[in-house]
């Protein structure tokens, strides 16, 4: 059985920096695309950020785009998410996600692991 236990959050002023991780176990990492989405108070889960098994290929949402970079490091099981100029708006619960496959999906839908989440709030 495969878990994926994200870390990394916390509460940050706007403009700061943050770094996630997202921890794969019970299976390797590799055999893995996957990505990043959040969830904010009263709003739907969204992608933020995903990425091929060999980090080959990221995508990233238009809302996050230039301020957040995705990598993985296998050899660690581990993923992460840089996040720089953070904003308000990026207050969430961010969750990590796994899928079995070479391709990394955009919708939530595609993923079949996903973590518990880390909350990120930024203060104004």
């Amino acid at each position: 059985q495969v878990q994926l236990v994200e870390s990394g959050g916390g509460l940050v002023q706007a403009g700061d920096s943050l770094r996630l991780s997202c921890a794969v176990s019970g299976r390797p990492a590799i055999d893995y695309s996957m990505a990043w989405f959040r969830q904010a108070p009263g709003k739907e889960r969204e992608f933020v950020s995903s990425i091929t098994w060999n980090g080959g290929r990221t995508n990233y949402s238009d809302s996050v785009k230039g301020r957040v970079s995705i990598s993985r490091d296998n050899a660690k099981n581990t993923m992460f998410l840089q996040m720089n100029s953070l904003k308000p708006e990026d207050t969430a619960v961010y969750y990590c996600a796994a899928r079995v496959g070479a391709v990394a999906y955009y919708l939530a839908m595609f993923y079949d692991y996903w973590g518990l989440g880390t909350q990120v709030t930024v203060s104004s």
